[in-house]
């Protein structure tokens, strides 16, 4: 078949270890071989990371905003023992965390569903998308441990110099701890906006919840915050596309999710995304097998795998042997990316190729060829087993069929 012409490049973020062996397979079988394929390349493997001072995780978020559109391989967010292992300048931050501020976005998660890989929720039976919000909450908190006789108070310096404070509380009868959080309007309001277009890309339900009868300022700015973006901005939007804004109590979305059929977008706080993500991967089969995408209120769209490096594969590769890694979630990552590409230069046989893709990786786990992690929790009686290399090769004989 004649290759697939593409007109504005993707940007492409090579990653690390294991799953930058599977991002090259990826490209050298399932997508040079059908797209011209036209990227804008930045290496953010770790060393080159460290060669550049991460001015190419910088330059790579900008490139982002430039094009549009963007697709990253997993990468390494250095500890101290990595620093020691790649003989690096300093410990930097996570890449993840730097393009999210810089693109200013709000990350989506949504849950490969395939036949055999049964979710442990069984009225389950469309995929929950996890949308969190990265700012703030917890993870910029300020905390401190307080001895018996100590007075926690919360002291605000107004902007014309005058001062308030309250008392957190008087540790007077014993030692404790305290902590503090903050977020911004802006941030909130970015999220709220990312939320809604997302919902609208995606012409699904989106559903919000917070603990604003307890949390009567903090957590209701963020539902004042919601309500008042939904009712300028896109109710009719969301009228015309027959799709729902839902705000409830937390404890009621927990309780109504459990219950539900799936298929909506969740939005959560920043911690709350944190764990309901992870408990969503998890009750749908495996991390390996979720979407990640980077969406910022303006437009701006970064795919990726929700998955890390795979460290433990990359170390046994090295020493030449045989790896079962689950490439399912890269390359919905690479098909994601191309999709949205196709949308918004209107090549229609781009959108189809991306479509084709996911439905042959799909098929081919159905038809019982899959990693070794699939093979441990499938339903399916008879597999086959294949290797990393293996299994992508499979996708494309299928894919061929398809095309």
């Amino acid at each position: 078949m004649e290759k697939i012409q593409m007109i504005t490049p993707l940007v492409e973020m090579d990653g690390d270890e294991m799953t930058r062996v599977l991002w090259q397979m990826i490209k050298d079988e399932l997508l040079e071989p059908f797209i011209d394929l036209k990227t804008e390349y930045y290496d953010l493997g770790l060393k080159n990371r460290n060669d550049t001072d991460d001015q190419v995780t910088i330059d790579s978020a900008h490139a982002t905003i430039k094009h549009g559109v963007a697709v990253k391989c997993a990468t390494i967010t250095p500890n101290a023992a990595r620093v020691e292992e790649y003989n690096l300048k300093k410990m930097y931050k996570s890449p993840n965390g730097t393009i999210r501020a810089i693109v200013n976005g709000t990350v989506f998660r949504t849950p490969i569903i395939v036949k055999g890989i049964t979710p442990c929720v069984r009225n389950w039976k469309e995929p929950i998308t996890i949308a969190r919000h990265a700012y703030g909450d917890v993870y910029q908190n300020v905390e401190e441990k307080l001895q018996s006789g100590d007075k926690a108070e919360l002291v605000i310096t107004r902007a014309d110099g005058s001062k308030e404070s309250r008392v957190i509380h008087d540790f007077a009868k014993g030692a404790g701890i305290v902590q503090t959080m903050h977020n911004m309007n802006d941030s909130i309001v970015s999220f709220a906006r990312s939320c809604f277009n997302y919902a609208l890309d995606q012409k699904k339900d989106l559903w919000f919840g917070a603990k604003d009868t307890i949390s009567k300022q903090y957590d209701h700015t963020f539902k004042d915050i919601f309500n008042d973006v939904f009712e300028k901005e896109y109710r009719k939007d969301f009228e015309l596309a027959g799709i729902e804004y839902f705000y409830s109590l937390i404890d009621d979305i927990v309780a109504r999710i459990m219950k539900s059929k799936g298929g909506m977008i969740w939005a959560c706080k920043n911690y709350d995304g944190d764990v309901m993500s992870d408990m969503i991967s998890s009750a749908f089969g495996s991390l390996a097998m979720m979407t990640s995408v980077l969406v910022s209120p303006t437009g701006v769209y970064e795919y990726e795998a929700a998955h890390g490096t795979v460290q433990r594969h990359y170390y046994k590769h090295l020493k030449g042997e045989e790896t079962s890694t689950n490439s399912v979630a890269t390359i919905f990552a690479w098909s994601g990316a191309l999709r949205k590409r196709g949308q918004l230069d209107d090549i229609p046989e781009l959108v189809k190729f991306a479509n084709k893709l996911e439905l042959a990786t799909i098929q081919t786990i159905e038809s019982g060829k899959m990693t070794k992690d699939l093979a441990l929790i499938t339903s399916f009686e008879e597999t086959v087993t294949l290797s990393s290399r293996d299994f992508i090769v499979a996708v494309r004989k299928t894919l061929e069929d398809l095309l």
